[in-house]
């Protein structure tokens, strides 16, 4: 891989983390809500009457936005219970960079879900679990695993 194409990565990921903070800080669009009931049920041919990206509609709107957002280092994500953000990351975001990305991560989470404490999941694009971030709202503190 180039110098280049390597600095083109790194700029990006920092831009992603930049993006994410100050947009969910910014933004008002996307507001917790109170969790439903409603949990997706599967048909008779295994697809979801529901999209995926949350257990409620706070959680989907918010997991929409990461993806969204990402301008593809993340390919996928998930909030359950507006606590719990899942986040499947691109094969583009190298090692160093996904502890940088799960902290940019937790702090729009807890912008749009304050008040509680949180968890950030960071898979691998094979969907194996490499890091969880841990925000604990009492000490205001980030523990990573």
């Amino acid at each position: 891989m180039s110098l280049l194409q390597s600095l083109f990565r790194t700029v990006m990921a920092l831009v992603l983390i930049l993006v994410l903070t100050t947009t969910a800080a910014c933004s008002s669009a996307v507001q917790a809500r109170q969790p439903t009931t409603n949990l997706p049920t599967i048909s008779r041919n295994g697809d979801y009457t529901q999209l995926e990206r949350g257990n409620t509609s706070a959680g989907q709107d918010f997991g929409g936005w990461v993806v969204k957002t990402a301008h593809g280092l993340i390919q996928d994500a998930y909030v359950r219970d507006n606590n719990k953000l899942g986040v499947v990351i691109a094969p583009q975001v190298r090692p160093t960079e996904v502890k940088p990305l799960a902290k940019s991560l937790v702090q729009g989470f807890h912008k749009n879900f304050p008040n509680q404490d949180l968890k950030v999941l960071m898979y691998a694009p094979d969907k194996k679990l490499i890091l969880t971030a841990q925000y604990d709202e009492q000490s205001k503190q980030i523990e990573y695993k």
